[in-house]
């Protein structure tokens, strides 16, 4: 039996499944992703601050429905990664050698330290560390 692929969406991927509208860029695939992994094809690994860069986005943009989504998002007990010195020290790396957050970067190391495909919506972040590779746009994943 093989082992499903292993993928990091970041929040820029989750939250389009809360997001969803016609105008929503690549919904279509933020929702297979999803829905690839609720019929357990795939699996997901998430640094233990998604919770909260969801949440701070759920609340500020649609604080009506903010609680519901949170409750969706909170019941697919998803794995997380704790973060760690030795990863905060490999995040703090690449926010030095790229330019880039400490939000976003994370999410990059779980993926590298797994073996595993970070997914983003994220076109700056993707153009300034795609040659790290375990990288790929949201637009790209089918």
């Amino acid at each position: 039996m093989t082992t499903p692929c292993m993928y990091v969406p970041d929040a820029s991927v989750i939250l389009k499944w809360a997001f969803q509208s016609p105008d929503e860029q690549d919904g279509d695939n933020a929702l297979v992703l999803l829905e690839r992994w609720l019929a357990g094809s795939c699996s997901f690994i998430l640094p233990s601050l998604w919770i909260y860069e969801c949440g701070n986005v759920l609340g500020l943009k649609a604080p009506d429905k903010a609680a519901a989504v949170m409750d969706i998002f909170i019941g697919y007990r998803f794995d997380e990664c704790h973060v760690s010195t030795a990863v905060a020290a490999k995040t703090f790396e690449l926010m030095r050698d790229y330019k880039v957050a400490f939000y976003d970067a994370v999410y990059h190391v779980v993926a590298l330290n797994n073996n595993a495909t970070l997914i983003t919506a994220d076109a700056a972040y993707y153009k300034k560390t795609k040659k790290l590779g375990h990288i790929i746009m949201l637009e790209d994943f089918a």
